[in-house]
């Protein structure tokens, strides 16, 4: 649905995202600021930013995009099952594949391919998150698990807020580690300059801990083995890139777009390997491991 504004002489100083929250107040800021940014608002006729400050007279043309779902539908998605029992089931996730729902992220997902496949998952989460009890970045591969009923979501949770779950990533990263292995412990925030990073340079924030072993080193790159004690958003990305060896692929944490020489990888050089918990069936231990995926096992090869 089209709607056309033209901006007043008051309004000429003003940002075109409080603009547009002026004018569509039965919309958050944030969703206004993504139509901004997707080309669905035009300024004159052009594209624009949501900063953008109005002179006055412009004409503001905003096409309304659907309001996302209130809850997850299912999707027929390729989806790789890796384990599977009556509690739980093990994913290996794709790089690119969105794990639920988010900001300007409504279908393709991880939880809309889980609904088709397994039609009943657990409730815990909500119904835009049936069955998550942790998550991957969009770019990372991996193991993931999913809680099939709401007793297996409640036993995993407390698993992991217990740090009871043992997780191991596989990383390359530029520059070579001189050390065989090492922990950092710096604490992890919210990046005050740019709100979609997090950093570990402000020595304070929430308590993370990594841990890592080098596996091999080439000529620009440690290839590494990490495992992680605590789970915070970006964690690995945001400590590795706190002292100085960015994961291949990961501009948002300080690695080039383009290794020289390299194709560019399109994705993070980061997998979560392998995963350990108890069984909220039997009690018992279960370790699951995903291989690394074909196009980072091609991309290390052509390091050799």
């Amino acid at each position: 649905m089209g709607h056309v504004r033209t901006a007043a002489p008051e309004d000429s100083g003003k940002r075109l995202d409080h603009f547009l929250k002026q004018q569509f107040p039965e919309h958050s800021r944030s969703l206004l600021q993504e139509w901004v940014k997707t080309g669905q608002v035009r300024v004159d006729g052009g594209k624009a930013k949501p900063s953008l400050l109005l002179r006055g007279g412009e004409r503001i043309e905003v096409e309304a995009a659907a309001r996302p779902p209130l809850k997850a539908v299912a999707e027929d998605l390729p989806l790789a099952v890796i384990y599977e029992d009556d509690a739980v089931v093990a994913i290996d996730k794709p790089a690119g594949m969105v794990v639920h729902a988010g900001a300007g992220v409504h279908s393709g997902t991880l939880v809309n391919a889980l609904l088709h496949r397994f039609r009943k998952l657990s409730q815990t989460g909500g119904e835009l998150r049936p069955g998550i009890v942790h998550r991957l970045d969009r770019y990372t591969s991996g193991v993931l698990l999913v809680a099939r009923t709401d007793a297996a979501h409640q036993h995993l949770a407390a698993q992991f807020a217990g740090r009871r779950v043992e997780k191991t990533y596989l990383a390359l990263v530029h520059g070579v580690i001189r050390r065989d292995s090492g922990r950092i412990t710096a604490p992890i925030a919210r990046d005050p300059a740019r709100r979609v990073r997090m950093t570990a340079r402000l020595g304070v924030g929430r308590t993370a801990y990594s841990e890592f072993h080098v596996l091999r080193r080439f000529g620009r790159f440690t290839f590494l083995e990490m495992k992680i004690g605590t789970g915070r958003t970006h964690q690995i990305r945001v400590h590795l890139s706190s002292i100085g060896h960015p994961v291949v692929g990961d501009t948002l944490y300080g690695a080039p777009a383009k290794a020289p020489g390299m194709p560019p990888l399109g994705r993070y050089f980061l997998h979560a390997w392998r995963i350990r918990f108890e069984s909220p069936s039997t009690g018992k231990p279960v370790s699951i491991e995903a291989k690394l995926p074909p196009e980072l096992e091609a991309w290390m090869s052509s390091l050799l």
